[in-house]
């Protein structure tokens, strides 16, 4: 697919992937439509940081991806959609678990619904590796199994399948983006080195995690937006799964000591009982494989941990991004 002067919805434009990817989009020329959840304070999330002539360049189309009617509004008159609106937090799906079922399934609907009625050329659907579960094997390709070891993961599990489910029945041009463990600038402190890296930076000197045996396969946000970059210029991307993962796992206790040594080598790690998940519901293992996706298009992970990590304390060291964290409370 051409991007250039190509008109491309984004949904969940105003979170964290995706407000990199609307950045992206723009550099390469193409004309973005952000869809960011509605809110009287007519805030558009991580976009309010984007640089005044990109904000002024995009159209943000503000909405509830929940919302069939807002959604086919959104999505008139465009080539393709990107979507990423979704409910993430593991923790909070335990208790509101209706929420997720809303947001992260009927949004899903909403959207293939309105690229069906709107004939849209391409749709891209974001999954997430936690619908793998703990590894059965590694690394973990497309044909790995899935389990629902949380009620997000289950919620992810059934919008890919009715994503297949659209192409399949509808010939929809839709494929599945899952990436594995993104980070970088922008994330929110429900994950893991956010957490991490506020606490240290705010001069911490005991950072509170949860279990630290668990491993993930960590992907520098830039990295990952290429991959969608990556997908929807192709069609043969058109009705696959696609992993977007390093090949690289590391424990959460290693990844707290190589940030401690980066920021503050004083500072020890503390377990806090709030951050331990339900034992069967926590994902063990991590590790995924992107030789599909290397394979289908041009894209190689050019950024490694390190890299990935000193860019990412970067940003919390520049003017008044730390401010935005509440390091101290516990960000489900």
């Amino acid at each position: 697919m051409q991007l250039e002067g190509a008109k491309l919805l984004v949904t969940g434009a105003d979170g964290f992937i995706g407000s990199h990817l609307v950045e992206r989009l723009f550099e390469l020329g193409a004309r973005v439509r952000a869809f960011v959840f509605y809110n009287s304070f007519n805030s558009w999330g991580w976009l309010d940081q984007l640089p005044q002539s990109t904000k002024t360049s995009i159209e943000v189309f503000p909405g509830d991806i929940r919302d069939p009617n807002g959604v086919r509004t959104a999505m008139e008159g465009c080539a393709a959609v990107l979507h990423l609106a979704a409910l993430i937090g593991i923790p909070f799906s335990y208790h509101s678990p209706d929420s997720y079922v809303d947001t992260n399934i009927k949004g899903t609907l909403n959207v293939l619904q309105a690229a069906k009625a709107c004939g849209v050329q391409r749709v891209l659907i974001t999954s997430t590796s936690e619908v793998y579960g703990t590894a059965r094997y590694v690394p973990m390709d497309e044909t790995h199994p899935f389990q629902g070891q949380s009620p997000y993961s289950a919620t992810k599990i059934g919008a890919d399948r009715l994503a297949e489910s659209f192409y399949r029945s509808f010939a929809l041009p839709v494929s599945i983006v899952r990436p594995f463990n993104t980070f970088g600038p922008r994330q929110s402190a429900r994950a893991v080195i956010p957490t991490i890296i506020s606490q240290l930076t705010a001069g911490q000197k005991r950072v509170s995690l949860g279990r630290l045996e668990p491993t993930r396969d960590f992907v520098y946000v830039e990295d990952t937006v290429e991959g969608f970059v990556a997908i929807l210029r192709t069609e043969r991307c058109v009705g696959e799964e696609l992993n977007i993962a390093s090949g690289v796992e590391i424990s959460m206790g290693e990844l707290g000591r190589k940030l401690i040594a980066m920021i503050s080598p004083n500072a020890e790690i503390a377990l806090d009982a709030a951050r331990v998940r339900p034992e069967k519901s926590e994902v063990g293992r991590l590790l995924g494989d992107s030789s599909k996706l290397r394979s289908l298009t041009e894209w190689m992970p050019r950024f490694s941990l390190e890299d990935g990590l000193r860019r990412t304390i970067d940003w919390f060291a520049e003017g008044s991004n730390l401010a935005g964290y509440k390091f101290l409370a516990y960000n489900e």
